[in-house]
């Protein structure tokens, strides 16, 4: 476990049994250490931490984390006595997925967390268990998309209930500006636009190009859903 802050803020407080790593010394952690030893490494707030993570994984090491939000997210999370231990089938599913075994809030590649890819597998008990166990719902990925997008990748309807119900930013727009609404009707994904609309997903939001929902649609099933005129229509039919 390595700590990327200055001196300062590691004397003063930092993770058990963390070493600081920084220019001066980063050459000799990478020759002395096992390339099969796994290695987390946190900063402040998860930038520098990315960047000394790619060196040692351009290095050939095998396992290397960086922590989500660095060392101030690490420390304004609730107590350890206040977060349910992680379940015995979280942990195996964990592992099984090349996640860390104890941390719910690893990322994998392209900053992928587990509730991610959870979510795109429709795996709802794995989900909950996420959940309870404090895996961070607002999480984004590099490319700024959050689980529920995920899940509407994958077309998991209850996956969706799960998330909103436990906060997730239903209407959060990733860097292009494309919400999870605007990917289910662009996709086609009819029974998800539903599902999103239902759970007050804002289909007024635009793109920085101007793009909104209805105007990415692709099916007429999601224009019915989406125009006000033809969702009256749609439900007057026989």
């Amino acid at each position: 476990m390595l700590d990327a802050r200055d001196v300062g803020a590691f004397e003063k407080s930092h993770l058990t049994d963390a070493q600081r790593v920084s220019s001066q010394n980063l050459s000799a952690l990478l020759n002395a250490t096992t390339r099969t030893r796994p290695i987390l490494i946190y900063c402040y707030h998860g930038n520098a931490s990315r960047e000394y993570a790619q060196i040692f994984s351009d290095f050939g090491f095998s396992e290397v984390y960086s922590l989500d939000g660095g060392y101030e997210a690490w420390r304004a999370g609730p107590p350890a006595d206040d977060r349910m231990a992680i379940d015995a089938e979280l942990r195996q599913w964990l592992v099984t997925q090349h996640f860390a075994p104890a941390d719910v809030n690893a990322v994998v590649a392209n900053a992928t967390t587990p509730l991610m890819m959870a979510s795109h597998h429709g795996d709802g008990e794995i989900v909950r268990l996420l959940i309870a166990a404090g895996g961070r719902v607002n999480a984004r990925n590099a490319d700024g998309n959050n689980a529920l997008w995920f899940a509407c990748v994958g077309e998991h309807p209850d996956v969706i209930d799960m998330l909103v119900e436990a906060g997730i930013d239903i209407d959060n727009g990733n860097h292009d500006g494309a919400t999870p609404l605007m990917y289910a009707a662009s996709s086609g994904k009819a029974a998800i636009v539903a599902r999103l609309l239902a759970r007050g997903a804002d289909a007024s939001l635009e793109t920085p190009d101007g793009f909104s929902a209805l105007d990415l649609a692709q099916t007429v099933e999601c224009l019915k859903l989406l125009h006000p005129r033809q969702r009256i229509s749609a439900a007057s039919e026989p």
